[in-house]
């Protein structure tokens, strides 16, 4: 086994198809039995709550029947696990278990059982909150500098904190400026709470300041107060670090003082308690989760840091200390005292690295249910390789061999192994769209208005020189462009056969397509004596509609409230040249004036200037001037080409109106100023959120930005998940 791999002393799999996150682990000798020894608690997003006491004896056991002392299905999902002093009156651990509505406390106990099932165990409710908002994370402890017994601070989806005194509720205040809540931790130091806004900063709330702040049961009066602008509720102290944070901890640095770890999507942060920077270290890789712990060497402090290429690494400050890999991504990590073993090889961390009084067990969770409890250490190895008897080498049989070989080599080329330029030919596509609309329209459910929709034939023609078995078709148009078939497959049994696939093209929905090209994608597989089964061939055929399908000739505009100028470096042509299809004969004098309706009722104008090289487009909406003026310079440069001219070029000398597509976006998304419906909308998400969160991020972080002619479609692919 590999020096660098962490020591597997105990995992499993937990349950089946179930999701996890950051907050569904925690370690902590929950029954109070005693001994020191930590159990393993975990909730999912099924709903499940699972708590093991793992008894390994040798390392890389599987899991024994009586390591999983209990496991119950809750009603709802899980969101956070956390154990603490709970309970009023005693100072006894108990189990708080958060669900999306609803907080509950359980404890936790186990008997002796007289038969050879073992002890039993079981939870008992103590008390529940049914909770008003949707919740996102919780954070626990001594908040006021109260003694021997531990609040919860519950952080709701609309960036409300809500305080629960043990069994009665305490307050509840809205952080000013919320949209997206984001990780919470609680510095017993300070008496402070800390989460990293939507701004990308991280922000500090005394827990005082929280407490006499305007009730946020009593923000009912005006808008703003729904939004959380509490007067009274001012932020202690921010700092911004310019990215999304993934988790927060605070881990005491010595008596008078205690660091702040921030976790963010490319680097981790180290701040003093008032909001410095202590030190700061760029990762390599994206993070997953984080654990710091304190460190033996003095005014140094640990950490673990688990990454998405499946290792998990040992820094001390900024300096990395160990990297060891890990079978899985973990999502949450955590260290604790568990029944360990006596194994002279087993240690906690390299070198002078230790875990404290901790025994050291490492464990971590995927997001897919990997469970594992690991070290970190090396096993001897007691394998020597065998001495290998040497011999003489003979050229004249290599020779032979090597011949042999490049003989291979070039048999598999021939065959066609890998895609050949020649192979083109086995198979060719033709697309063809007819010159003038259907006699009789094929549009069906049409969502456009009062306009009739026209539709247009396009035939596919396909010759094959070659026999082929299962030629799949597929066309594509660009919505809300809609096609009566969109699939069609073929057998060529014999070579040089020609097969036709012919269907019609129409506007389905009230809006414009963001462009008019299609694409005919034709997929087959072209079987070689070496690879029976076939080489899969894909060829694509590209084709126009024309502009009169989503289009009619409408009454030209000389006013308009959104404009935009194109500039070239030719004469202007005559618009019913470039428009042959729209134009109007009846009046010469508007050959420089051009009126469009597309068809629901938007209208776009067309000017060509009499005395410069310029074009403008004008219309009273912004999202209406592209598909005209994409036509437009299409048709200029098939005009030019035709006359033989080479260096036509079209330029855009104004500023690029972001302003007007901003303006878009946010009419479009215009459900984030209403905080009752954002809430109602996160509320039918709460389980999936924190995991689609996750997933988008490891999914983009590597990605270039997207260009803004996509950010419509990024933005209502994320919203819609």
């Amino acid at each position: 086994m590999s020096l660098f791999k962490a020591r597997d002393w105990w995992s499993t799999v937990l349950g089946e198809k179930e999701e996890f996150d950051q907050g569904c682990l925690c370690l902590a000798d929950v029954d109070n039995s005693g001994n020191g020894q930590d159990k393993i608690i975990v909730g999912s997003f099924m709903g499940y709550l699972r708590i093991f006491n793992p008894h390994a004896v040798k390392t890389g056991d599987g899991p024994q029947a009586e390591d999983l002392l209990l496991e119950v299905q809750l009603r709802d999902p899980v969101l956070q696990v956390e154990v603490g002093k709970f309970v009023s009156g005693t100072e006894m651990l108990h189990l708080a278990v958060l669900h999306s509505r609803k907080l509950c406390v359980y404890s936790v106990s186990g008997t002796l059982g007289n038969v050879e099932h073992g002890n039993q165990y079981q939870i008992k409710l103590m008390y529940e909150h049914h909770l008003q908002r949707t919740a996102c994370n919780m954070t626990y402890g001594p908040f006021g500098g109260i003694k021997g017994r531990d609040l919860i601070c519950i952080q709701s989806m609309d960036g409300m904190l809500m305080v629960f005194e043990q069994e009665s509720y305490a307050f509840g205040r809205f952080l000013p400026g919320s949209l997206l809540p984001g990780p919470l931790a609680y510095s017993p130091r300070t008496d402070s709470f800390i989460t990293v806004s939507s701004c990308r900063q991280v922000e500090s709330y005394k827990y005082q300041v929280l407490a006499f702040a305007t009730d946020a049961d009593k923000k009912q009066e005006t808008e703003q107060q729904k939004l959380g602008s509490g007067k009274r509720l001012v932020v202690d102290w921010t700092l911004n670090i310019g990215e999304q944070a993934l988790d927060i901890c605070i881990i005491p640095f010595n008596q008078s003082a205690s660091s702040v770890f921030v976790l963010g999507e490319r680097n981790f942060f180290c701040l003093k308690d008032n909001g410095q920077i202590r030190f700061m270290k760029k990762l390599d890789c994206s993070p997953s989760c984080f654990l710091p712990y304190c460190s033996v060497s003095e005014g140094t402090i640990n950490t673990l840091i688990g990454n998405h290429n499946h290792m998990l690494h040992v820094y001390q400050d900024v300096t990395l200390k160990w990297a060891t890999q890990l079978p899985h991504v973990p999502v949450a990590v955590r260290v604790g005292s568990l029944h360990f073993p006596d194994y002279s090889q087993a240690l906690p961390c390299p070198g002078c690295l230790c875990f404290s009084d901790l025994k050291g067990v490492i464990v971590t969770l995927s997001d897919d249910g990997h469970l594992q409890c690991s070290y970190l250490g090396t096993d001897p190895s007691l394998f020597q390789a065998p001495k290998v008897e040497s011999r003489e080498l003979n050229y004249d049989e290599l020779d032979v061999e090597l011949k042999e070989l490049q003989r291979i080599i070039k048999d598999v080329k021939s065959q066609g192994v890998w895609p050949m330029t020649e192979r083109e030919e086995d198979l060719k596509v033709f697309a063809v769209v007819s010159s003038s609309l259907d006699s009789v329209s094929q549009a069906t459910n049409i969502e456009v208005g009062t306009d009739s929709v026209p539709s247009i034939t396009v035939k596919i023609t396909l010759q094959n020189r070659v026999v082929l078995q299962k030629v799949k078709l597929s066309v594509y148009v660009q919505p809300p462009l809609v096609l009566t078939c969109d699939q069609f497959t073929f057998d060529f049994a014999v070579p040089d056969m020609t097969s036709v696939a012919a269907f019609s093209v129409y506007l389905k929905k009230n809006y414009i397509p963001s462009e008019l090209e299609g694409n005919a994608v034709v997929s087959y597989s072209r079987p070689t004596d070496r690879n029976p089964d076939g080489i899969p061939r894909v060829i694509q055929c590209k084709f126009r509609l024309p502009l009169k399908l989503i289009c009619l000739p409408g009454q030209p505009s000389k006013t308009a409230s959104q404009k935009l100028t194109i500039d070239t470096n030719k004469s202007p042509v005559s618009l019913p040249i470039l428009f042959p299809d729209f134009a109007s004969h009846s009046d010469d004098d508007q050959i420089n004036v051009m009126g469009f309706r597309l068809l629901g009722g938007s209208r776009v104008t067309l000017l060509a200037s009499r005395t410069s090289q310029r074009y403008r487009i004008q219309s009273e909406q912004f999202e209406d001037l592209w598909l005209i003026t994409n036509e437009l310079i299409l048709r200029l440069l098939e005009y030019f080409e035709k006359q033989g001219i080479k260096d036509f070029a079209c330029s855009f000398s104004g500023c690029i109106p972001l302003q007007e597509y901003f303006e878009l976006i946010d009419h479009h998304f215009e459900l984030r100023i209403n905080g009752e419906k954002l809430e109602e909308l996160l509320s039918e998400r709460a389980v999936q959120f924190r995991a689609i969160q996750r997933r988008l991020l490891t999914r983009f972080r590597d990605k270039t930005p997207a260009p803004l002619q996509h950010l419509d479609t990024l933005l209502d692919g994320t919203y819609k998940q």
